[in-house]
């Protein structure tokens, strides 16, 4: 009888024990996905700074731009359906669908800037225009930022998702359907620059 006894507390404290490692891995789980999703709240935040921009640079450009309608319209589009991209991905940040439909929508407005950018190059009063320049200068400011907190993210990302793969942590994660998470990336080099936008 006491051998019984001695069984089932050595076993309630394996249990114990157990119990607890299941908790404290969760929990690191949880944590990590919450630094990512903060991570991209900051990604958030940029972009609809960026989005805020584009508006202004458009209006200004505008008045010098009158025979580039197409090329105004195209970025008025781009930033639209980024904009919409960034509230689905904000939705449910790590998503892969996403995230993939995010980058997309982002390269498709990088281009477009980069397209206005081009094309106002042969415009020396729209270089010179002050409100130009000052958004210019700020939109490139937004962009650099952009960029940070998109490495940011991706380290979050990144160590979220190492957590949950390794043993026996992968089990755990499993088990709760931690989902893994997608970088976000932009697939073409040119792309990872932002808009050269100096009109000096």
């Amino acid at each position: 009888m006491g051998t019984f006894v001695i069984s089932l507390i050595v076993l309630a404290v394996i249990a114990g024990f157990f119990l607890l490692f299941v908790i404290g891995q969760y929990n690191h789980l949880v944590t990590l996905r919450n630094r990512f999703k903060n991570a991209f709240s900051q990604i958030d935040v940029q972009l609809k700074r960026r989005y805020d921009l584009i508006p202004n640079l458009v209006e200004t450009a505008k008045g010098y731009l009158l025979h580039e309608s197409k090329t105004l319209e195209a970025i008025t589009q781009a930033r639209n359906i980024a904009q919409t991209a960034t509230g689905r991905a904000a939705a449910n940040p790590g998503d892969p669908q996403a995230m993939r439909e995010l980058a997309g929508a982002e390269a498709g407005l990088t281009g477009a800037l980069g397209r206005l950018m081009a094309v106002a190059e042969a415009y020396p009063d729209l270089k010179a225009n002050q409100n130009m320049l000052q958004l210019t200068e700020e939109l490139t400011s937004t962009e650099n930022k952009v960029a940070f907190a998109r490495q940011a993210y991706n380290d979050s990302v990144m160590a979220y998702n190492t957590r949950r793969e390794l043993f026996p942590t992968n089990i755990i994660a499993g088990i709760f359907n931690f989902a893994a998470a997608e970088l976000f990336q932009v697939e073409n080099p040119a792309e990872r620059e932002a808009p050269k936008v100096s009109f000096t």
